[in-house]
């Protein structure tokens, strides 16, 4: 299951967030979306997890979670059409 990571505070590593949902199971990938222009982090990103009820358990754990300054949200990213 694929998850979005969003209002992720802009200094968050991608080891950080990969760290935060490794907690709840099986991290398959795990990326932060970067700006081309100055290099730097977008405010969120995407974790993926092959097992469903580890990735629900991830979405209840992590959702509205103060890390680093900011509440981020998690949520089932949508499939790109």
């Amino acid at each position: 299951m694929k998850l979005l990571i969003r209002n992720l505070d802009r200094s968050t590593t991608e080891e950080e967030l990969n760290g935060l949902f490794q907690a709840f199971g099986t991290v398959q990938s795990c990326n932060l979306v970067i700006d081309k222009a100055d290099g730097a982090s977008k405010g969120f990103g995407f974790v993926e997890m092959p097992k469903p009820g580890e990735a629900k358990a991830a979405m209840q754990g992590l959702n509205n979670q103060t890390i680093g300054n900011n509440q981020i949200r998690v949520k089932k990213a949508e499939d790109k059409k």
